[in-house]
Protein backbone atom coordinates (compact mmCIF):
# COMPACT_ATOMS: atom_id res chain seq x y z
CA UNK A 1 0.00 0.00 0.00
CA UNK A 2 1.24 3.52 -0.86
CA UNK A 3 0.65 6.21 1.74
CA UNK A 4 1.22 9.93 1.16
CA UNK A 5 3.89 11.39 3.42
CA UNK A 6 1.67 13.98 5.12
CA UNK A 7 -1.01 11.38 5.86
CA UNK A 8 1.55 9.17 7.55
CA UNK A 9 3.13 12.12 9.35
CA UNK A 10 -0.20 13.31 10.78
CA UNK A 11 -1.09 9.80 11.87
CA UNK A 12 2.26 9.32 13.61
CA UNK A 13 2.06 12.68 15.39
CA UNK A 14 -1.43 11.81 16.63
CA UNK A 15 -0.14 8.58 18.17
CA UNK A 16 2.64 10.41 20.02
CA UNK A 17 0.19 13.06 21.20
CA UNK A 18 -2.04 10.30 22.59
CA UNK A 19 0.98 9.01 24.50
CA UNK A 20 1.12 12.38 26.23
CA UNK A 21 3.98 13.96 24.27
CA UNK A 22 4.00 17.72 23.76
CA UNK A 23 3.22 19.10 20.31
CA UNK A 24 6.92 19.84 19.74
CA UNK A 25 8.05 16.38 20.85
CA UNK A 26 5.31 14.61 18.85
CA UNK A 27 6.33 16.53 15.74
CA UNK A 28 10.03 15.77 16.25
CA UNK A 29 9.46 12.07 16.98
CA UNK A 30 7.29 11.74 13.89
CA UNK A 31 9.94 13.55 11.83
CA UNK A 32 12.60 11.02 12.85
CA UNK A 33 10.40 8.04 11.97
CA UNK A 34 9.21 9.56 8.69
CA UNK A 35 12.76 10.25 7.55
CA UNK A 36 13.49 6.53 7.92
CA UNK A 37 10.50 5.63 5.76
CA UNK A 38 11.29 8.32 3.21
CA UNK A 39 14.90 7.10 2.94
CA UNK A 40 13.75 3.52 2.44
CA UNK A 41 14.85 2.31 5.88
CA UNK A 42 11.43 0.73 6.47
CA UNK A 43 12.66 -1.32 9.43
CA UNK A 44 13.10 1.88 11.50
CA UNK A 45 10.11 3.93 10.41
CA UNK A 46 6.45 3.74 11.37
CA UNK A 47 6.76 -0.05 11.54
CA UNK A 48 8.35 0.61 14.96
CA UNK A 49 5.48 2.77 16.22
CA UNK A 50 3.67 -0.06 18.00
CA UNK A 51 6.89 -0.82 19.89
CA UNK A 52 7.12 2.72 21.30
CA UNK A 53 3.49 2.54 22.41
CA UNK A 54 4.09 -0.82 24.08
CA UNK A 55 7.04 0.55 26.07
CA UNK A 56 5.00 3.61 27.03
CA UNK A 57 2.19 1.36 28.28
CA UNK A 58 4.76 -0.46 30.41
CA UNK A 59 5.86 2.94 31.78
CA UNK A 60 9.32 2.50 30.31
CA UNK A 61 8.96 5.66 28.21
CA UNK A 62 8.39 9.06 29.81
CA UNK A 63 6.39 11.18 27.32
CA UNK A 64 7.41 14.44 29.03
CA UNK A 65 11.07 14.02 29.97
CA UNK A 66 13.24 16.58 31.72
CA UNK A 67 16.29 16.15 29.49
CA UNK A 68 19.35 17.73 31.06
CA UNK A 69 23.11 17.95 31.02
CA UNK A 70 24.56 16.22 34.09
CA UNK A 71 28.24 16.70 33.32
CA UNK A 72 30.18 18.78 30.80
CA UNK A 73 33.43 20.35 29.67
CA UNK A 74 33.80 22.90 26.85
CA UNK A 75 33.77 20.15 24.20
CA UNK A 76 32.00 17.23 25.89
CA UNK A 77 28.83 16.52 27.83
CA UNK A 78 26.81 13.72 29.37
CA UNK A 79 23.03 13.96 29.13
CA UNK A 80 20.32 12.20 31.14
CA UNK A 81 17.27 11.61 28.94
CA UNK A 82 14.86 11.02 31.84
CA UNK A 83 13.53 7.87 30.11
CA UNK A 84 12.26 9.96 27.20
CA UNK A 85 11.81 8.86 23.62
CA UNK A 86 15.23 8.44 22.05
CA UNK A 87 13.63 10.09 19.02
CA UNK A 88 13.56 13.28 21.11
CA UNK A 89 16.54 12.80 23.43
CA UNK A 90 19.13 12.19 20.69
CA UNK A 91 18.32 15.36 18.70
CA UNK A 92 18.58 17.36 21.96
CA UNK A 93 22.02 15.83 22.51
CA UNK A 94 23.11 16.56 18.95
CA UNK A 95 22.10 20.20 19.38
CA UNK A 96 24.41 20.34 22.39
CA UNK A 97 27.20 18.76 20.33
CA UNK A 98 26.62 21.28 17.53
CA UNK A 99 26.73 24.23 19.92
CA UNK A 100 30.03 23.02 21.35
CA UNK A 101 31.43 22.31 17.90
CA UNK A 102 30.38 25.74 16.72
CA UNK A 103 32.38 27.33 19.53
CA UNK A 104 35.31 24.98 19.96
CA UNK A 105 35.56 23.00 16.71
CA UNK A 106 34.07 19.74 17.93
CA UNK A 107 31.46 18.53 20.36
CA UNK A 108 30.90 15.06 21.82
CA UNK A 109 27.92 13.98 23.89
CA UNK A 110 27.23 10.72 25.72
CA UNK A 111 23.59 9.98 26.58
CA UNK A 112 22.08 7.72 29.23
CA UNK A 113 18.54 6.96 30.39
CA UNK A 114 17.10 7.06 26.88
CA UNK A 115 15.20 4.73 24.55
CA UNK A 116 15.35 3.58 20.92
CA UNK A 117 16.42 6.60 18.82
CA UNK A 118 15.31 5.63 15.32
CA UNK A 119 17.80 5.85 12.46
CA UNK A 120 21.25 7.09 13.41
CA UNK A 121 21.36 8.99 10.13
CA UNK A 122 18.76 11.51 11.30
CA UNK A 123 21.00 12.73 14.10
CA UNK A 124 24.24 12.70 12.11
CA UNK A 125 22.62 14.67 9.29
CA UNK A 126 21.90 17.52 11.70
CA UNK A 127 25.64 18.24 11.58
CA UNK A 128 25.84 18.10 7.79
CA UNK A 129 23.27 20.90 7.60
CA UNK A 130 25.83 23.12 9.36
CA UNK A 131 28.82 22.06 7.23
CA UNK A 132 30.02 19.72 9.94
CA UNK A 133 30.82 16.02 10.01
CA UNK A 134 28.20 14.18 12.06
CA UNK A 135 28.56 11.07 14.16
CA UNK A 136 25.83 9.04 15.92
CA UNK A 137 25.62 5.62 17.52
CA UNK A 138 23.51 3.71 20.03
CA UNK A 139 23.46 0.44 21.86
CA UNK A 140 20.33 -1.68 21.58
CA UNK A 141 18.40 -4.79 22.61
CA UNK A 142 20.79 -7.68 23.40
CA UNK A 143 20.12 -9.89 20.39
CA UNK A 144 23.60 -10.41 18.92
CA UNK A 145 26.01 -13.16 19.94
CA UNK A 146 29.74 -12.35 19.94
CA UNK A 147 32.02 -14.44 17.74
CA UNK A 148 32.22 -18.08 18.95
CA UNK A 149 29.15 -17.68 21.21
CA UNK A 150 25.45 -18.48 21.11
CA UNK A 151 24.59 -16.12 23.99
CA UNK A 152 22.88 -12.82 23.20
CA UNK A 153 25.21 -10.16 24.57
CA UNK A 154 25.11 -7.11 22.28
CA UNK A 155 22.66 -5.07 20.27
CA UNK A 156 22.68 -4.44 16.55
CA UNK A 157 24.50 -1.29 17.74
CA UNK A 158 24.36 0.96 14.66
CA UNK A 159 26.89 3.67 13.92
CA UNK A 160 26.67 6.52 11.44
CA UNK A 161 29.13 9.00 9.93
CA UNK A 162 27.78 11.80 7.72
CA UNK A 163 30.03 13.95 5.51
CA UNK A 164 28.89 17.05 3.61
CA UNK A 165 29.71 17.28 -0.10
CA UNK A 166 29.44 20.00 -2.74
CA UNK A 167 27.26 19.32 -5.77
CA UNK A 168 26.54 15.78 -4.62
CA UNK A 169 24.43 14.53 -1.70
CA UNK A 170 26.27 13.93 1.59
CA UNK A 171 28.10 10.65 2.06
CA UNK A 172 26.27 8.82 4.84
CA UNK A 173 27.67 5.61 6.29
CA UNK A 174 24.78 4.36 8.44
CA UNK A 175 24.97 0.71 9.38
CA UNK A 176 24.28 -1.88 12.00
CA UNK A 177 27.33 -3.69 13.36
CA UNK A 178 25.42 -6.97 13.11
CA UNK A 179 24.96 -8.88 9.85
CA UNK A 180 21.42 -7.44 9.72
CA UNK A 181 19.25 -5.16 11.82
CA UNK A 182 16.49 -6.83 13.83
CA UNK A 183 13.99 -4.59 12.07
CA UNK A 184 14.75 -6.49 8.86
CA UNK A 185 13.78 -9.72 10.58
CA UNK A 186 10.54 -8.08 11.69
CA UNK A 187 9.80 -6.99 8.12
CA UNK A 188 10.48 -10.55 6.92
CA UNK A 189 8.13 -11.92 9.61
CA UNK A 190 5.35 -9.60 8.49
CA UNK A 191 5.98 -10.44 4.84
CA UNK A 192 6.10 -14.19 5.45
CA UNK A 193 9.62 -14.48 4.01
CA UNK A 194 12.78 -16.30 5.05
CA UNK A 195 15.99 -14.35 5.71
CA UNK A 196 19.39 -14.92 4.07
CA UNK A 197 21.75 -17.43 5.64
CA UNK A 198 24.34 -15.68 7.79
CA UNK A 199 21.97 -13.23 9.45
CA UNK A 200 20.88 -15.34 12.40
CA UNK A 201 21.68 -18.57 14.24
CA UNK A 202 19.43 -20.84 16.31
CA UNK A 203 19.91 -21.42 20.03
CA UNK A 204 22.48 -24.15 19.31
CA UNK A 205 24.56 -21.85 17.10
CA UNK A 206 23.49 -23.28 13.73
CA UNK A 207 22.67 -21.03 10.77
CA UNK A 208 18.96 -20.65 10.11
CA UNK A 209 16.81 -18.66 7.69
CA UNK A 210 13.84 -18.54 10.09
CA UNK A 211 13.00 -14.87 10.81
CA UNK A 212 11.36 -15.99 14.08
CA UNK A 213 14.52 -17.68 15.39
CA UNK A 214 15.22 -15.02 18.01
CA UNK A 215 11.93 -15.76 19.76
CA UNK A 216 13.03 -19.37 20.29
CA UNK A 217 16.45 -18.60 21.77
CA UNK A 218 18.42 -17.81 18.62
CA UNK A 219 20.62 -14.79 18.08
CA UNK A 220 21.67 -12.34 15.41
CA UNK A 221 25.24 -12.63 14.13
CA UNK A 222 27.90 -9.90 14.10
CA UNK A 223 28.80 -8.22 10.82
CA UNK A 224 30.81 -10.86 8.93
CA UNK A 225 28.63 -13.72 10.22
CA UNK A 226 31.50 -16.07 11.12
CA UNK A 227 35.19 -15.86 12.04
CA UNK A 228 36.38 -16.84 8.58
CA UNK A 229 34.43 -13.91 7.08
CA UNK A 230 35.46 -11.37 9.69
CA UNK A 231 32.78 -11.59 12.39
CA UNK A 232 35.43 -10.63 14.95
CA UNK A 233 35.56 -7.24 13.21
CA UNK A 234 31.80 -6.82 13.51
CA UNK A 235 32.07 -7.86 17.15
CA UNK A 236 34.79 -5.26 17.68
CA UNK A 237 32.74 -2.50 16.07
CA UNK A 238 29.70 -3.44 18.14
CA UNK A 239 31.79 -3.47 21.31
CA UNK A 240 33.06 0.03 20.49
CA UNK A 241 29.50 1.32 20.11
CA UNK A 242 28.45 -0.36 23.36
CA UNK A 243 31.33 1.09 25.36
CA UNK A 244 30.94 4.65 24.04
CA UNK A 245 27.14 4.58 24.32
CA UNK A 246 26.76 2.67 27.57
CA UNK A 247 29.89 2.38 29.67
CA UNK A 248 30.97 5.97 29.01
CA UNK A 249 27.55 7.53 29.62
CA UNK A 250 26.38 5.52 32.62
CA UNK A 251 23.66 3.74 30.62
CA UNK A 252 23.23 -0.01 30.57
CA UNK A 253 25.51 -2.02 28.30
CA UNK A 254 25.93 -5.53 26.93
CA UNK A 255 23.21 -7.97 28.00
CA UNK A 256 21.78 -5.44 30.48
CA UNK A 257 20.53 -3.00 27.82
CA UNK A 258 16.72 -2.67 28.18
CA UNK A 259 15.19 -4.41 25.14
CA UNK A 260 12.92 -2.80 22.59
CA UNK A 261 11.59 -6.17 21.42
CA UNK A 262 8.49 -7.56 23.13
CA UNK A 263 9.82 -11.08 23.72
CA UNK A 264 12.57 -9.94 26.13
CA UNK A 265 12.19 -8.33 29.54
CA UNK A 266 14.59 -5.79 31.10
CA UNK A 267 17.26 -7.09 33.42
CA UNK A 268 16.28 -7.22 37.09
CA UNK A 269 19.82 -6.22 37.98
CA UNK A 270 20.77 -3.29 35.69
CA UNK A 271 24.29 -1.89 35.58
CA UNK A 272 23.24 1.57 34.41
CA UNK A 273 20.23 3.70 33.50
CA UNK A 274 18.25 3.08 30.30
CA UNK A 275 19.69 2.85 26.80
CA UNK A 276 22.78 4.82 25.81
CA UNK A 277 23.75 6.85 22.74
CA UNK A 278 26.83 8.74 21.65
CA UNK A 279 26.77 11.65 19.18
CA UNK A 280 29.34 14.10 17.90
CA UNK A 281 30.04 16.88 15.45
CA UNK A 282 33.26 18.25 13.95
CA UNK A 283 33.57 21.52 12.07
CA UNK A 284 35.08 20.97 8.65
CA UNK A 285 36.69 24.41 8.82
CA UNK A 286 38.54 23.27 11.90
CA UNK A 287 40.72 21.34 9.45
CA UNK A 288 40.52 23.17 6.12
CA UNK A 289 38.23 25.62 4.27
CA UNK A 290 34.75 24.15 3.82
CA UNK A 291 34.61 24.74 0.06
CA UNK A 292 37.97 23.02 -0.44
CA UNK A 293 36.73 20.00 1.50
CA UNK A 294 33.44 19.85 -0.41
CA UNK A 295 35.24 20.15 -3.73
CA UNK A 296 37.47 17.23 -2.81
CA UNK A 297 34.48 15.25 -1.58
CA UNK A 298 32.92 15.71 -5.03
CA UNK A 299 36.11 14.43 -6.65
CA UNK A 300 36.13 11.48 -4.26
CA UNK A 301 32.50 10.66 -5.10
CA UNK A 302 33.04 10.97 -8.86
CA UNK A 303 36.10 8.76 -8.82
CA UNK A 304 34.44 6.00 -6.83
CA UNK A 305 31.29 6.13 -8.95
CA UNK A 306 33.44 5.71 -12.06
CA UNK A 307 35.30 2.70 -10.67
CA UNK A 308 35.49 -0.23 -13.07
CA UNK A 309 32.43 -2.46 -12.59
CA UNK A 310 32.51 -6.26 -12.58
CA UNK A 311 29.11 -6.25 -14.27
CA UNK A 312 28.00 -3.30 -16.40
CA UNK A 313 24.50 -3.59 -14.96
CA UNK A 314 25.75 -2.84 -11.44
CA UNK A 315 27.79 0.29 -10.78
CA UNK A 316 29.55 1.27 -7.55
CA UNK A 317 27.07 2.83 -5.14
CA UNK A 318 28.20 5.60 -2.78
CA UNK A 319 27.16 5.19 0.89
CA UNK A 320 23.85 6.99 1.34
CA UNK A 321 23.06 7.11 -2.39
CA UNK A 322 20.22 4.52 -2.41
CA UNK A 323 18.57 6.27 0.54
CA UNK A 324 18.90 9.66 -1.19
CA UNK A 325 17.20 8.28 -4.30
CA UNK A 326 14.47 6.63 -2.24
CA UNK A 327 13.86 9.90 -0.38
CA UNK A 328 13.13 11.86 -3.55
CA UNK A 329 11.08 9.08 -5.12
CA UNK A 330 8.95 8.62 -2.01
CA UNK A 331 8.57 12.37 -1.46
CA UNK A 332 6.99 12.50 -4.89
CA UNK A 333 5.06 9.25 -5.09
CA UNK A 334 4.35 8.24 -1.50
CA UNK A 335 5.67 5.67 0.96
CA UNK A 336 5.04 1.94 0.44
CA UNK A 337 3.95 0.12 3.60
CA UNK A 338 3.32 -3.61 3.80
CA UNK A 339 -0.25 -4.63 4.63
CA UNK A 340 0.74 -6.23 7.93
CA UNK A 341 2.19 -2.92 9.16
CA UNK A 342 -0.90 -1.02 7.98
CA UNK A 343 -3.08 -3.47 9.92
CA UNK A 344 -0.94 -3.03 13.04
CA UNK A 345 -1.16 0.76 12.77
CA UNK A 346 -4.93 0.71 12.27
CA UNK A 347 -5.34 -1.54 15.31
CA UNK A 348 -3.18 0.89 17.26
CA UNK A 349 -5.37 3.78 16.12
CA UNK A 350 -8.53 2.03 17.31
CA UNK A 351 -6.88 1.22 20.62
CA UNK A 352 -5.79 4.81 21.26
CA UNK A 353 -8.85 6.48 19.76
CA UNK A 354 -7.25 8.31 16.81
CA UNK A 355 -8.29 8.24 13.12
CA UNK A 356 -7.07 5.15 11.31
CA UNK A 357 -4.34 5.41 8.71
CA UNK A 358 -6.58 4.07 5.92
Amino acid sequence: MIVIEETLRTFTQNIFLKMGCSEAHAKLAADVLLLADLRGVDSHGVARLTGYVRLWEKKRINPNPDIKIVHETPTTATIDGDAGLGLVVAPFAMQVALQKAGQYGSGWVAIRNSNHFGIAGYHALMAVEKDMIGYAMTNASPLVAPTFSNERMLGTNPMCYAFPAGKYPPVIVDMATSAAANGKLEIAQRSGQQVPEGWVQDKRGNYTTDPHALKSGGSLLPLGSDREHGSHKGFGLSATVDILSGVLSGANYGPWVPPFVAFLEPSSNPVGVGIGHFVGAMRVDGFRPVEDFKSNMDIWIERFKSASAIDASQKVVIPGEPEYEAYHERKKNGIPIVDAVVNDLNELAVKLGVPQLI
